[in-house]
């Protein structure tokens, strides 16, 4: 899952080196934290914060087969 957000992520941005994807997984949750570079956050939220939606979706998506809670937060 960390791969597929990395993925998107660096086609969306300017500068696709800076994009890097942590991982914290815990009991029933796990927690994607997306880094971005300082100009390219926008990009990756999209307006009124659809890109950043539709990329949970598909989060939500993908856990489901895990039973997993997945979250995306995405960092400056």
């Amino acid at each position: 899952m960390d791969q597929l957000i990395k993925f998107i992520a660096q086609q969306l941005v300017d500068q696709p080196e800076d994009v890097l994807v942590s991982k914290v997984e815990g009991e029933n949750i796990t927690v994607l934290e997306l880094h971005v570079g300082k100009g390219d956050c926008g990009k990756v939220i999209g307006k009124q914060g659809r890109t950043a939606e539709a990329m949970r979706t598909i989060l939500n998506a993908v856990s489901t087969k895990t039973r997993k809670r997945t979250i995306l937060e995405i960092i400056e």
